[in-house]
């Protein structure tokens, strides 16, 4: 859970003096819930700094190479980038894994984590289609995604069964976009899924994913819809 929350201008990143980590994050980002989930399954206090990416502040642009979320501040002067990398950097140093002692295990989580990214690319152009035949071919592919990880998942509850992992960190922030989607537009996305359907719920209460997002999430992702002049806020208005 992080010690403290701003959002805001600061003074250039690496001048300021704190020790223990420093998460830069969007509201919205999914990569930074990742990161911010696997910080606080590790039980890890970090701060958390966030920015408005549509107006970058000069001391992020100075520290992001690619201009994107999460970043993480280890100690005073070093910053690291991209989720995965960040992930993989805590797993290596910091108590309380995440990821399966086994390697082939590890390699298989990997993968599926890899796949969970490839579901946020379906969910990002189902979310701003223009239209409902791009929404609708939009929501095809995330079924057909689904159902591959139907197939993968066990008894649960969580991905791995009972012990929670790196992927559930990464499927927690996937899922979290239908509790507003489901309240939009009605879609058949899960219908064949059960055991996605119960690990989706797993996820909603686990603290750590609940906690990966201000209160505001939705309102703030429905602002988005709304700006974004996409096809599913027009269905909400």
């Amino acid at each position: 859970m992080p010690l403290v929350t701003r959002t805001g201008s600061r003074t250039l990143f690496k001048d300021v003096a704190m020790p223990g980590f420093t998460l830069v994050s969007h509201h919205l980002c999914p990569y930074v819930q990742r990161a911010a989930i696997a910080l606080a399954e590790k039980g890890i206090p970090f701060e958390r700094i966030e920015i408005d990416l549509a107006d970058k502040p000069e001391w992020f642009r100075q520290i992001s190479p690619l201009g994107k979320v999460p970043l993480l501040q280890v100690d005073a002067d070093t910053v690291i980038f991209e989720s995965a990398v960040i992930c993989e950097y805590l797993e290596e140093t910091q108590p309380n894994p995440l990821h399966p002692a086994d390697p082939l295990d590890r390699a298989r989580h990997r993968a599926w984590m890899e796949f969970g990214s490839a579901v946020l690319s379906d969910i990002w152009g189902f979310e701003t289609a223009p239209d409902a035949a791009t929404a609708e071919a939009k929501a095809a592919a995330l079924k057909l995604k689904f159902g591959r990880v139907e197939a993968s998942l066990g008894a649960g509850p969580y991905f791995a069964g009972k012990r929670f992992s790196l992927v559930d960190a990464v499927f927690g922030p996937v899922f979290r976009y239908f509790d507003v989607f489901d309240e939009i537009i009605e879609h058949d996305i899960f219908s064949d899924t059960p055991r996605v359907r119960a690990w989706r719920a797993a996820l909603a209460a686990r603290p750590s994913v609940c906690r990966a997002v201000s209160p505001d999430y939705e309102d703030r992702l429905r602002a988005f819809l709304k700006s974004s002049k996409a096809h599913l806020y027009r269905l909400a208005a």
